[in-house]
């Protein structure tokens, strides 16, 4: 079947690594071309904080294009993303998601989330419970612009994603990625349990293009929004956009932009506005439903 079919909306751009990653989503765009112009320019009046408050060495960046400067706890990533935004001039327009990547800071021996996980052999003070956890992603979403969290919690922690997803899932995209790798039999408990309302499309998880298709279309029916994901150190082939576009995902999570297999995906994407004309749609604060489900 031919995938390389068209639309895309929502632009993810990871720029901040940390507990794992913090991203901003243009979604006060009026186009894909426009979000874009926002994104890079929030990119880089980040970058001058950065520098700003850590030093030239804290603006180098990572794989995927983003920031990881020395700081020392998740508000304060929090508050260098709100302050480029500001100074971008996009206050209200563009706002932030998290990809917390849960399951690497989890201890399935005593069931807690070790938020200092990244220091050996540390004291286990940092160590919180499940509810705890998910508490402080409610704080972080009432004290900041925050719209999407990917992998909360543990790839198997159904119990505590339906909680969030109960919790806070009207205002916040709970996004499933370890949770679900693109299964549609992980995706059907999902559905059931009620555990999280947003799909991380990633095609080689599952490994077919039909059964990806058929997760998305799960998903669609269960009122989900989908992100399709850019896949880190592929090649400068276009078809992760050309696919999100076919199945209307509305989102996509891709990188900053400086490498070449994500700029490539940045001027399809553009190419493919610029071809639909008024036809074209961004979907906006739409990002989670930017179509009827199919």
């Amino acid at each position: 079947m031919c995938c390389h079919v068209v639309s895309a909306h929502v632009l993810f751009m990871p720029i901040l690594a940390y507990l794992q990653e913090f991203m901003i989503l243009p979604t006060g765009a009026t186009s894909f071309k426009e979000a874009m112009k926002m994104g890079v320019e929030v990119y880089h009046n980040l970058k001058s904080v950065i520098k700003k408050k850590y030093g030239q060495d804290a603006t180098n960046v990572g794989d995927e294009g983003g920031f990881a400067p020395n700081i020392q706890e998740n508000k304060e990533g929090l508050e260098l993303l709100k302050t480029a935004i500001e100074k971008a001039g996009y206050t209200g327009k563009v706002v932030i998601g998290m990809d917390v990547a849960a399951s690497e800071f989890y201890n399935d021996k005593d069931k807690t989330y070790d938020l200092n996980f990244k220091e050996e052999n540390n004291d286990g003070s940092q160590k919180i419970s499940g509810d705890s956890l998910k508490n402080v992603y409610k704080s972080f979403v009432s004290e900041y612009p925050i719209v999407s969290i990917e992998d909360p919690f543990d790839q198997d922690d159904w119990v505590h994603y339906a909680k969030m997803t109960e919790e806070c899932g009207v205002e916040v995209q709970i996004v499933g990625d370890d949770l679900l790798v693109t299964n549609p039999t992980r995706v059907a408990k999902a559905i059931q349990e009620k555990s999280c309302n947003a799909l991380l499309l990633k095609v080689n998880q599952i490994g077919s293009v039909t059964e990806s298709i058929e997760a998305v279309k799960m998903s669609k029916h269960a009122g989900w929004g989908v992100m399709t994901s850019h896949r880190s150190g592929e090649t400068e082939d276009t078809f992760i956009a050309d696919l999100a576009v076919g199945l209307s995902t509305g989102q996509i999570k891709t990188g900053a932009p400086c490498r070449s297999e994500r700029l490539a995906k940045y001027n399809q994407l553009l190419r493919i506005e610029e071809e639909l004309g008024d036809a074209a749609v961004y979907a906006g604060l739409k990002f989670r439903a930017p179509v009827e489900p199919y």
